[in-house]
């Protein structure tokens, strides 16, 4: 975690609060080392800018880690069904090959 670039990341925020990507980067930031921080900032960003799909790989995956299996199912889902709405065929397919992973685990 970059402290100089967590307060970098919030001043474009503070900027420019209409861009999803400041936010998301300020999750990457937090997520290793912070990941209640980064899943807060992820889950607000969602609720913002549902149609933001970067988020939701990240997302599915916190709540993966944090054990919360209906929550990261949902994202997982609702994740591919907006790369296939976009037309992002690298998405779908990580998104895709993730959710078979997290379907595998917790069978």
């Amino acid at each position: 975690m970059n402290n100089e670039r967590i307060i970098l990341l919030q001043k474009f925020i503070s900027e420019e609060p209409q861009n999803p990507f400041n936010k998301y980067a300020l999750a990457m930031e937090y997520y290793e080392e912070a990941p209640n921080e980064s899943l807060k900032i992820l889950e607000a960003l969602r609720n913002e800018y549902s149609e933001y799909l970067p988020l939701y790989f990240k997302l599915a995956h916190l709540y993966w880690d944090f054990e919360k299996w209906n929550d990261a199912d949902e994202v997982f889902i609702k994740g591919i069904d907006l790369a296939e709405k976009q037309k992002d065929i690298k998405a779908i397919s990580e998104l895709k090959s993730a959710y078979q992973n997290f379907q595998f685990e917790n069978d």
